[in-house]
């Protein structure tokens, strides 16, 4: 194997330059520490430009009279089918209003209202506190705030390192280390550029804010970006991971006809809740009956509830109708366009929808700081299980869990780096790049669309995991390709392996075998540990966040 061409150093390494990872180096640079992002794409190519429909905030400069940030945590525990951590809710919201005053602050730009800022209801939520930019176009105002804030930073531009894949965490003498608190330590990161040059990056700490795994499904709203290399690092590392097998499935994406693959068109939740509903091809409403908010229930509900309909209709898809709404295209110019690509107009005519994977409420175990099972590791954003979404998330939580958890994990960077828990650096083990299992990404993407989506059995859960195995071979990760198929394998395994031990439906989770919710036995978060090679799943313990 080639030893690493180029080596660099700095206090604290972030993973990822969407939301989560440019909010914890803006937040490191300001507190002092020396500090490099990493990403494996250039710096905007992320999920974070894809968000459309907004952040969920109680503003203290201007809410819909009676919200709150208790009725906002309320909202949030109610769609997450119990295992939410209501601790993590509650001081994760309280920060919202800082988060997005400093984001405020650094440039961003929202959509005005009267009196403030205009406020949109979505989802799950009881009143109007969604704020958005460009109409649906949130994410994109967000990540550009952010990366121009990046550039202004004294006294030059926070240092990004594009088109580096992180393929390993850099334990301290080349073996598990562990401090006096029981955790391994870690001393950096291996990268391998786009044209598989391996590099080391030395680091004090390590924040992983590489978004999701989306693409573990031929059908998704994610980028190609979304491979879930962070949580694969996390794992091989020896942090626990918690709650994988919670994939929401969003309600509403853009259908564009038969055997559509990658990322597919959003439709925002917005939309519905400005008035929009869901009809079949009969024209009869999809969710009347199903759920007291009907159009705007949970995500989980108006997924499943599509896929019924789609099942005893054999449709392909179901309509969204927004024919009624004034102003759609000035509204949601995003959602405007791409229906428009397809020739539909939603001012005149119904919008094709089908449910496809969004986003990952599961991650690597972190507490509300961002701290991992191992030291020196941090994880913020949607890579990270914080206990903010449990089975379920409601609808624009991601983009504040970002912004705040963020910052949070900086200042519990810089707090260890200098307090009793302050990380030592050693020597970095060894840099050669890793050989790891990986099957092909299009076998991947194609089993777990038929076993592991909305409406799940052990037959499909057990022969999906075959299938991927019977796939699987050891490769030397030397290009940006093989590192993501090997992160999307070991992925799938460990959803496969979760969904299959919970024996119940519960959030996102549906079990076509095991329909009905079991709180007297499975009320708590499943953990799934990477050890010797081998994955193991265990329930969360009474010492680890989630736990009943």
């Amino acid at each position: 194997m080639n030893a690493p061409r180029w080596e660099a150093g700095a206090d604290l390494v972030v993973v990822g330059s969407g939301v989560a990872g440019l909010s914890a180096a803006l937040e490191a640079h300001e507190l002092g520490l020396r500090t490099l992002v990493v990403t494996k794409d250039d710096a905007g190519a992320g999920s974070t430009r894809w968000a459309q429909g907004g952040i969920a905030v109680v503003l203290d400069d201007g809410h819909e009279p009676g919200d709150s940030v208790h009725r906002h945590v309320a909202d949030t525990l109610a769609a997450a089918g119990g295992l939410a951590d209501p601790a993590a809710v509650a001081a994760i919201l309280a920060d919202g209003p800082a988060a997005v005053s400093e984001l405020r602050g650094r440039g961003a730009v929202f959509d005005p209202g009267p009196g403030g800022l205009a406020l949109a209801r979505e989802g799950g939520h009881s009143a109007f506190r969604v704020v958005h930019a460009g109409g649906d176009a949130t994410g994109a105002e967000v990540q550009r705030a952010l990366l121009a804030a990046a550039r202004d930073t004294a006294p030059e531009p926070l240092p990004i390192l594009t088109d580096h894949l992180a393929v390993d965490v850099l334990p301290v003498s080349g073996k598990r280390c562990y401090d006096t608190a029981n955790h391994s330590r870690v001393a950096g990161i291996l990268v391998v550029d786009g044209q598989g040059r391996p590099g080391v990056v030395r680091a004090r700490a390590v924040v992983l804010a590489t978004g999701g795994y989306g693409q573990l499904y031929a059908s998704t709203t994610n980028p190609d970006t979304s491979t879930g290399d962070g949580l694969a690092l996390a794992l091989r590392a020896g942090a626990p991971a918690a709650d994988l097998e919670f994939v929401q499935f969003h309600p509403t994406v853009l259908y564009t006809g038969p055997g559509a693959r990658g990322r597919r068109p959003l439709v925002t939740e917005a939309v519905r809740g400005h008035g929009a509903v869901l009809v079949d091809a009969a024209g009869r409403r999809v969710m009347a009956g199903e759920h007291p908010l009907e159009d705007l229930a949970p995500r989980d509900v108006v997924s499943a509830a599509i896929a019924r309909r789609m099942a005893a209709t054999g449709a392909s898809c179901v309509y969204l109708d927004a024919t009624a709404l004034d102003g759609f295209a000035e509204r949601f110019p995003t959602v405007h366009a791409a229906a428009r690509a397809i020739g539909v107009d939603p001012a005149t005519e119904p919008i094709p929808v089908s449910p496809a994977a969004h986003y990952t409420c599961g991650g690597v175990l972190t507490d509300v700081h961002g701290r991992t099972g191992v030291a020196g590791l941090y994880a913020a954003g949607e890579v990270a299980r914080s206990g903010l979404h449990g089975a379920n998330r409601l609808a624009s939580n991601s983009l504040l869990e970002g912004l705040v958890m963020g910052r949070r994990a900086a200042r519990a960077v810089a707090a260890d780096l200098a307090g009793p828990r302050r990380l030592l650096e050693g020597p970095v083990g060894d840099p050669s790049p890793p050989t790891l299992k990986a099957a092909a990404r299009d076998l991947v993407q194609r089993t777990m669309t038929w076993g592991a989506s909305i409406g799940r059995d052990g037959a499909g859960l057990a022969a999906a995991s075959d299938a991927i195995d019977a796939g699987t071979a050891e490769r030397a990760v030397t290009d940006r390709a093989t590192g993501e198929d090997a992160a999307l394998t070991l992925i799938a395994q460990a959803v496969l392996a979760a969904a299959g031990t919970r024996t119940e439906s519960r959030g996102c989770h549906v079990r076509t075998d095991f329909p009905r919710t079991d709180d007297a036995h499975q009320r708590r978060s499943l953990v799934v540990e990477l050890t010797d090679g081998a994955l193991a799943v265990r329930p969360t313990d009474d010492t680890e966040a989630g736990a009943a």
